[in-house]
């Protein structure tokens, strides 16, 4: 009787599902982690560069006193002292000041909340990247989840085997605890598994499926958090040229352009060109962290792909001088409806002009850009032909990666971010099209922009 009792609690024991509802927070509790790591990086960056800007602008002050005051530009003597003192929340950063004492020429001011605060754009643009970085968290938090389907579904799966088999009236003890070790196996060596070391081993060789599926799960959760990196480091890279060039014209302001205009006229171009720089990396950011998240919208409407890209060439003739624009298609074609697509004009026109602007930057003067359009029973294509340097194929398989660039590329020209073609693909792959690449070093490169053909 004690036998039977105890068999049937052992059934009841069973009947609980493994998985539980609490489980589907494992995408939260990832993201949520890698986010509050993230923040508190930035917060350390932050604070790391104000700290090295402010002992900048006090080795600077050091030179302005007579000589001996300090030793190693930073530690005064046994008869001069430092201070700094007037920093209130209520006025402000710009009210710390710096204060030198000597025996001989009593105490030198320096106002250096007043040279921290001319650094505001260089803080509101790290800020604007830091904050445009941390809101990816939702997007990051619906990949995850995304990821975490298969894994879900899975555990659905082993509840209801386990729940069906209990249920059972030709189900026995022994099976029960059998399928229960296994399920059991299976969730230890999840538990052990991390994204850091996808790795998911039961030894077991009926879950030798379920050990192949999952492990490929955590390679692509790897993969992305390893993609993530990148692009955050990338971004970092790019934006630490023009932080650079402004602190080092502000540090020449600092000493000679107070009085010296050609000085002060170089550094206030230089300031302008470098924000202008940091401003369109920003925007483009922006671009792709809302596409990313779905938020860029889309307006299509029924368009002449001829006459968006006839439209383009003249604009690239007026703006471009150096370069000729030739269209390589009849001005017919753009009211034949054969060339009609189903697109977003601005968007269309933004990935074209991209192409474009690519085509000229990498492009001797003088030469030739041409355009020209086609159709197939299901498709409408433009293509962007230049007479430029051209690249690899090796290079060619990497172009649409944010960020990158290829080596002959960065030679030749130092502008450019490497995000417009990702931008390019991104508008084209929401069209449901394509973009075909075609280039040969030293000879030059076509890109071809496939989209469906919108049948009147």
């Amino acid at each position: 009787m004690s036998s039977e009792k105890h068999n049937q609690s052992t059934i009841q024991e069973h009947k609980k599902p493994f998985f539980t509802p609490s489980d589907s927070s494992t995408a939260g509790v990832i993201t949520w982690g890698f986010w509050w790591r993230k923040m508190m990086n930035y917060v350390g960056f932050n604070l790391f560069l104000l700290v090295n800007i402010a002992l900048i602008f006090i080795y600077t002050y050091n030179q302005h006193v007579p000589q001996g005051t300090f030793y190693l530009g930073f530690f005064p003597t046994e008869s001069h002292s430092i201070s700094l003192t007037g920093f209130t929340f209520l006025h402000g950063l710009s009210s710390l000041k710096y204060i030198v004492h000597g025996p001989t020429f009593g105490a030198k001011i320096f106002d250096l909340g007043v040279d921290l605060a001319r650094f505001w754009p260089m803080y509101i643009a790290i800020l604007i990247w830091e904050i445009i970085d941390l809101l990816s968290f939702f997007g990051d938090m619906r990949r995850v989840r995304r990821a975490l389907q298969p894994l879900n579904t899975l555990a659905l799966k082993a509840d209801q085997l386990v729940n069906s088999d209990v249920l059972s009236t030709e189900a026995t003890t022994n099976d029960i605890l059998v399928k229960s070790e296994k399920i059991r196996s299976l969730e230890q060596a999840i538990e052990e598994a991390n994204i850091n070391a996808p790795k998911i081993q039961t030894g077991d060789q009926d879950l030798a499926s379920i050990e192949i599926a999952l492990n490929k799960l955590l390679q692509r959760m790897q993969e992305a958090k390893l993609q993530q990196m990148r692009f955050v480091n990338d971004a970092s890279h790019e934006l630490r040229t023009p932080i650079a060039v402004i602190r080092g014209y502000t540090d020449m302001l600092d000493r000679w352009g107070k009085t010296d205009e050609a000085v002060l006229d170089e550094s206030i171009a230089a300031l302008k060109s470098e924000s202008e720089h940091m401003h369109d990396l920003v925007e483009q950011l922006l671009f792709l962290a809302r596409g990313d998240a779905g938020r860029n919208t889309l307006t299509k409407t029924k368009l002449n792909l001829a006459r968006i890209t006839s439209e383009v060439c003249e604009e690239s003739e007026m703006i471009d001088p150096d370069h000729q624009y030739v269209l390589k298609f009849d001005q017919s074609t753009q009211t034949d409806d054969c060339y009609q697509v189903l697109a977003d004009t601005a968007m269309i026109k933004q990935s074209i002009r991209i192409i474009v602007q690519n085509a000229a930057r990498y492009s001797a003067a003088q030469t030739t850009i041409s355009f020209n359009v086609a159709y197939d029973e299901k498709t409408v294509q433009v293509s962007i032909e230049d007479e430029g340097m051209g690249m690899s194929e090796t290079a060619a398989a990497h172009i649409f990666e944010r960020f990158w660039r290829a080596d002959n590329a960065r030679i030749e020209s130092n502008e450019g971010s490497g995000l417009g073609l990702s931008i390019a693909k991104w508008i084209v792959d929401n069209h449901d099209g394509s973009i075909e690449v075609l280039s040969r070093e030293g000879v030059g490169t076509r890109f071809t922009i496939v989209l469906p053909r919108e049948m009147s």
